[in-house]
């Protein structure tokens, strides 16, 4: 396991989720949910705000776990998310290239958390049970 990797991740996803609790904007412009100005229905917000919060503490448990089976659990939970996003995104958004967006930018945090579970390493702050 690659602790350090894994706790870079944890740390984006918590700082995302936040920025996102805090500007639902953030996530919903470029996933299509916004209106024709730019603005973001109270609907919508109340919506993303949940999501954007389970990221934020699903990312602090990430960057904050114990390496070994708590590390791996933390990881397992994001990958679930990031999948899950990936799989119900990627057949609600509005449009065809906004799901293709949101399937890669899932997928791709997804496979980071993923590598950095399969990464064995022996380096110092790496070691993983």
């Amino acid at each position: 396991m690659h602790v350090g990797l894994l706790r870079a991740v944890g740390a984006a996803t918590a700082v995302y989720g936040l920025a996102v609790t805090a500007w639902p904007a953030l996530l919903a412009k470029p996933s299509g949910l916004a209106e024709a100005d730019g603005r973001v229905a109270a609907a919508t917000r109340t919506a993303l705000r949940p999501l954007a919060w389970r990221d934020a503490v699903s990312g602090v448990a990430l960057a904050l776990a114990p390496a070994g089976p708590a590390l791996r659990t933390a990881a397992c939970v994001r990958i679930a998310a990031d999948l899950g996003d990936a799989a119900l995104l990627g057949v609600t958004l509005p449009d065809r290239a906004r799901r293709r967006a949101a399937v890669a930018v899932s997928v791709g945090w997804g496979a980071l958390s993923v590598a950095g579970l399969l990464w064995r390493t022996t380096g110092r702050g790496n070691r993983g049970a």
